[in-house]
């Protein structure tokens, strides 16, 4: 194996230039095509590609050498920058070529188990299995890359602005925060355990109590909760938290960094300020509190149109306190068949819906099979609520309102999909007025939507023991593009109102001293009024880089059942190490307290 001894790369693959030039590059093989008496070798780095050129002006013992080069192999080459004679429009550097007049092959490669390239067919599961090799594509090394990008502009940005980048520690005390907690045993503490922290939430509280009244953090967070395209188990959020700051000034500084990082990375303006809608006004119109808002297709209520129709199932839900609504689906009567609309009625179904209704406008007169309950001027109504037109197709949800508004929202998206109406674009859009309580018809209580140290609207606290439905948060959201980017609120920092919310979230003082009673003692020494976010970098990175999952902007990600395929974690442990842990792992039916 040859060595680097008297090379040191001057240029990077994809920027290499200058006709006439001396360069020395190294990288991976790409692709070799050998002509017998011509070799051409594609040689791969994270900027790209450059042809290398061995032809019979090349020393032999260096056209010899690249004879026996192969896919994945690792070099490095010195040579003169030439033109391409054959160039190629789709490369950077397809104007040029190097003619090698040394080669140094510094690592030899086995057959990969796919090839690398970014067009690939290969399952996800293999190309996780041998991580080191899919991130050799380029498609995945600009997604790393675009995401350091969007890191700097974040710490760049914050730093501009007066904040202090703080680390928090990552073993804490278990705290509740809405997801199971990843738990780290005490070796020295039989018994006692550390969590990996879900966010920096409390100690960036603490933070401002300390008088820190700009923090900033890029913090690893981790949550042990189900798995799909825009969660993974450890995640990195861009985590911020302001003191003597109201709502208005925390969404200010945010919409500072969407303009900043959007202008830094993509060289796209941003115009501020972002929309807004109220969650309520987002659950009517969306039925979602994260709605894409790149197409219509928005929700509409007939219920005062059906309430005393001849159609059982509509004039039921509204009798029974709920609603009949409905979306329309413009042109899309030729893409709907009744074949696609059944589908569409399993799906609703699996989410929650009894079933689906609908009108479909094919020709002349609209099919629609409720409309023997209904009469002349009932359907005539309904269409010109909806705005229905021949060709389009309205389909229907009744049901209480926590079943028809957010099935109607994921209806929506279903159709758009079905439909191809999304276009591209950055649809920003603030939730804010998020109701403090939610209220659960299995347990018959009041739940909190948000963590424990919410502020409410200071005209709602009247109401937290009387009617709590009535409770607005002091929360908001940031959206794009139907995924949530951010979440935050003001937090409480009045002691007695702290311990009044801990007691309506049904926390007894026992619980309340164990979980939190650090920061409890905290307020009594003067807390400043403060509040931040949590800005998911990993899906900001996904949607500005257009990719379909944040597997496809993390180095090593793991899959659904929260395992990393490439390394095998989580695995075993010995025996030694659980014995200087007091931990026996026990199987079946047999377990026992460790």
């Amino acid at each position: 194996m040859d060595t680097m001894s008297g090379l040191k790369r001057t240029n990077y693959c994809g920027e290499t230039q200058g006709m006439g030039k001396e360069v020395v590059v190294g990288g991976f093989v790409q692709k070799i095509r050998d002509m017998g008496n011509l070799i051409f070798i594609d040689l791969r780095d994270r900027t790209g590609v450059v042809q290398l050129a061995f032809d019979d002006t090349t020393d032999r013992a260096v056209f010899e050498k690249a004879s026996k080069c192969r896919s994945e192999f690792a070099l490095m080459a010195k040579g003169t920058v030439r033109e391409r004679e054959s160039k190629n429009k789709d490369l950077k550097t397809g104007d040029i070529e190097i003619a090698v007049t040394d080669l140094r092959i510094l690592a030899k490669a086995q057959t990969p188990p796919f090839e690398v390239v970014d067009d690939t067919n290969t399952n996800e599961e293999l190309r996780l299995r041998y991580r080191y090799l899919d991130l050799r594509r380029s498609v995945l090394q600009n997604n790393i890359i675009m995401r350091s990008k969007i890191a700097k502009s974040a710490r760049d940005y914050f730093y501009e602005n007066g904040f202090i980048e703080i680390e928090t520690p990552m073993m804490i005390k278990s705290t509740p925060e809405g997801a199971r907690d990843y738990i780290v045993p005490s070796r020295i503490h039989h018994g006692n355990f550390y969590a990996l922290p879900q966010s920096p939430q409390i100690y960036k509280q603490l933070l401002m109590i300390a008088g820190f009244d700009r923090y900033i953090q890029l913090a690893r967070c981790f949550r042990d909760e189900d798995l799909r395209a825009d969660r993974q188990p450890e995640f990195t959020q861009i985590d911020m938290e302001m003191s003597f700051a109201d709502v208005e000034d925390i969404i200010e500084v945010v919409e500072g960094f969407i303009k900043r990082v959007y202008k830094d990375v993509l060289d796209t303006d941003i115009a501020l300020p972002l929309p807004r809608l109220t969650y309520n006004e987002a659950m009517e119109r969306y039925g979602s509190d994260k709605p894409d808002t790149r197409f219509g297709m928005e929700i509409i209520n007939v219920s005062d149109i059906v309430a005393d129709c001849g159609f059982g199932v509509f004039k039921g839900a509204v009798e029974a306190g709920g609603s009949v609504r409905a979306i329309v689906a413009k042109n899309a009567a030729k893409i709907l068949t009744r074949k696609e609309i059944d589908k569409l009625t399993e799906y609703v179904r699996g989410i929650g819906a009894k079933g689906l209704a609908f009108i479909r406008w094919v020709d002349d007169t609209p099919t629609c099979a409720f409309a023997k309950f209904m009469t002349n001027g009932e359907m005539d109504k309904i269409i010109e609520r909806t705005g229905a037109q021949k060709g389009d197709v309205v389909l229907f949800i009744a049901d209480k309102n926590s079943v028809t508004l957010p099935v109607l929202g994921a209806l929506r998206l279903e159709a758009a999909k079905k439909l191809d109406i999304i276009p591209d674009g950055w649809n920003f859009v603030w939730i804010t007025q998020f109701p403090f309580f939610e209220y659960d018809e299995e347990s018959g209580k009041w739940l909190a939507m948000h963590h424990p140290f919410t502020m409410p609207e200071d005209d709602c606290i009247q109401y937290l023991d009387t009617n709590p439905g009535k409770v607005i948060a002091k929360a908001y959201d940031l959206v794009l593009n139907g995924t949530e980017l951010l979440s935050g609120s003001i937090r409480i920092t009045d002691y007695e109102l702290q311990q009044k919310m801990f007691e309506s979230l049904g926390l007894t003082d026992e619980e309340i001293e164990a979980k939190f009673g650090f920061l409890v003692e905290a307020y009594k020494y003067g807390a400043p009024p403060h509040g931040g976010m949590g800005l998911g970098l990993d899906r900001l990175a996904m949607l500005m880089c257009g990719a379909d999952s944040l597997r496809d902007v993390t180095a090593f990600p793991k899959v659904q059942n929260a395992s990393e395929l490439m390394s095998g974690a989580p695995g075993k442990v010995d025996a030694e190490q659980l014995k200087e842990l007091a931990i026996s792992i026990v199987d079946g039916e047999n377990k026992k307290d460790a």
